[in-house]
């Protein structure tokens, strides 16, 4: 369990910072970089919450917050070569299989896509969009991560499926997609007169 007596410890004054293990690590290092990105997104979503109280799969969106955090402390402790069970925190398969189920269910009453769409509609969907690209931007921070360190692949199989879940609430929340905005290819190349 948590336990902060004191907010400030002075330990990071020089641009270090303690990991769950223990070890410390420059504040810019690719695995603060990406838990940094991973907690972006959950202020994101605490935005969202917190602007549009209406938003389809609000209590969803708090287990999501929730499982951001699991996210974080997973990558906050390096997973060694071999680790034994329940060793630490680590994102299962159950946690983005439900994101899976839930995708399923809010696409059968979606039309097909035939064209992009741009980020906007309702200003849920507009905040949705927001959140889907800072989950993208988090789930490059991990790969990145993952070229130098071992990481477990069930967080970044997570990111991958919160975004497209992200992407189809935005969708949901444009009244079922009907009032996407969607992309012309080129609308403003003609010259004007």
């Amino acid at each position: 369990m948590v336990f902060l007596s004191r907010i400030y410890t002075k330990s990071g004054d020089r641009g270090e910072t303690g990991l769950g293990d223990g070890s410390r690590v420059s504040k810019d290092s690719p695995r603060v970089r990406a838990i940094g990105e991973v907690d972006e997104l959950n202020a994101v979503l605490g935005l969202v919450c917190s602007n549009c109280p209406d938003c389809p799969e609000f209590a969803l969106l708090r287990t999501i917050q929730n499982d951001l955090f699991d996210v974080g402390a997973d990558l906050c402790v390096p997973q060694p070569e071999t680790e034994e069970p329940a060793q630490a925190l680590r994102v299962v398969a159950a946690q983005y299989e439900r994101l899976e189920k839930v995708i399923d269910r809010l696409n059968e009453k979606l039309e097909p896509l035939r064209s992009f769409i741009l980020p906007g509609g309702t200003p849920t969907a507009a905040w949705l969009h927001l959140a889907r690209t800072v989950c993208r931007r988090a789930e490059r921070a991990v790969v990145t991560l993952m070229h130098t360190e071992k990481v477990n692949e069930h967080a970044l199989i997570y990111l991958n499926r919160l975004s497209d879940f992200l992407f189809v609430l935005a969708r949901i929340a444009n009244h079922d997609g009907k009032t996407d905005v969607l992309w012309v290819p080129g609308q403003s190349r003609e010259a004007t007169s």
